[in-house]
């Protein structure tokens, strides 16, 4: 066998199953931002989404308290913004403001759409159990926003340490899914 063993602390690269998405919470009229990447599909009808916040960060708070968020997918257009949004605190910055990103009223959430994002998912937590001991969080998706301008939206998917990589040649294979 010509595999080597790999570090268990980083499996996680291997695994990361979407695109890292920007998460909205808002709290007291103050909106936030947060970079997310830990995220997986549940279920289809309703669409569920478990999402894993650590307890350390400003959006965890508000989210277990408000119940509700929207998760909105950025293209790599917008990478050095996801990762500054990333890499600075929501109790200390508006990152609305330092982004120049364009917060826009959910329909069913109080936390905001950002505007320049592909998609815009509002989400309410419908199942907060396992947050005490894994911070994961089960949403359901109550609304769903699509640019539709944009055909081949290339999101960009987190690959650990700064480094990512972006969507791109799209192939079709036969499938008897639909």
């Amino acid at each position: 066998m010509s595999k080597k063993s790999f570090p268990l602390s980083k499996v996680y690269r291997l695994l990361e199953p979407g695109p890292v998405v920007m998460v909205t919470t808002a709290s007291k009229g103050r909106a936030n931002i947060m970079t997310m990447s830990w995220h997986t599909m549940l279920e289809f009808e309703p669409p569920l989404v478990g999402c894993v916040i650590s307890n350390r960060n400003y959006s965890f708070d508000i989210l277990k308290a408000s119940k509700e968020c929207v998760i909105n997918i950025p293209t790599v257009v917008l990478a050095k913004k996801v990762v500054g949004c990333g890499n600075c605190s929501g109790r200390k910055v508006d990152k609305f403001k330092k982004f120049s990103l364009t917060p826009v009223t959910a329909s069913y959430v109080q936390a905001p759409l950002i505007d320049e994002c592909y998609a815009n998912l509002e989400c309410k937590v419908v199942d907060g159990k396992m947050v005490p001991k894994y911070n994961l969080f089960i949403l359901e998706v109550v609304k769903a926003w699509i640019d539709p301008a944009q055909k081949h939206p290339r999101t960009i998917h987190h690959q650990g340490r700064g480094v990512f990589a972006v969507d791109g040649e799209i192939i079709r294979l036969p499938s008897k899914m639909k």
